[in-house]
């Protein structure tokens, strides 16, 4: 059995890392004009109705992917992808000029991470932050 620290919570068996994400999109093509054109992931790999991409500066990947010939697009509702970069503002800038819709402009939040929310061509939420040294710390302002 593994011991368990006092949180209550067991210690890891092995040292487990986030690999990717898959992302059910519409159109392949314009999937890749907003993460790879836009948002500048590195293309790994391109098969008919699947890419893999590796996020610009780091080890984690993110898989786009068409639903199967009369399979329909999965819903959306509940998922929101966070995509940290330094300066959030020039992101922003930069696809609003590409015409991409920014639902909220970058702001400080009350737990002091700095967010910007829009949405990728499928709908699907996306998240662009900047939390720099308190990406780890517990927030101070919430229970």
């Amino acid at each position: 059995m593994p011991k368990r620290k006092k949180s209550g919570l067991a210690r890891p068996a092995s040292s487990l890392t986030f690999n990717h994400a898959m992302v059910y999109v519409r159109e392949l093509e314009r999937a890749l004009r907003f993460y790879q054109g836009l948002l500048g992931f590195k293309l790994i790999e391109k098969l008919r109705g699947y890419a893999r991409l590796r996020s610009p500066a780091g080890r984690t990947t993110l898989a786009l992917h068409e639903p199967e010939p009369g399979q329909v697009l999965p819903e959306t509702d509940g998922i929101r992808l966070y995509f940290e970069v330094r300066d959030v503002e020039r992101l922003c800038e930069k696809l609003a000029a590409a015409g991409v819709e920014i639902q909220q402009m970058p702001q400080r939040m009350p737990w002091g991470w700095t967010h910007a929310y829009l949405k990728d061509p499928d709908g699907h939420e996306v998240s662009l932050y900047w939390a720099g040294e308190k990406r780890f710390q517990k927030t101070k302002t919430w229970g």
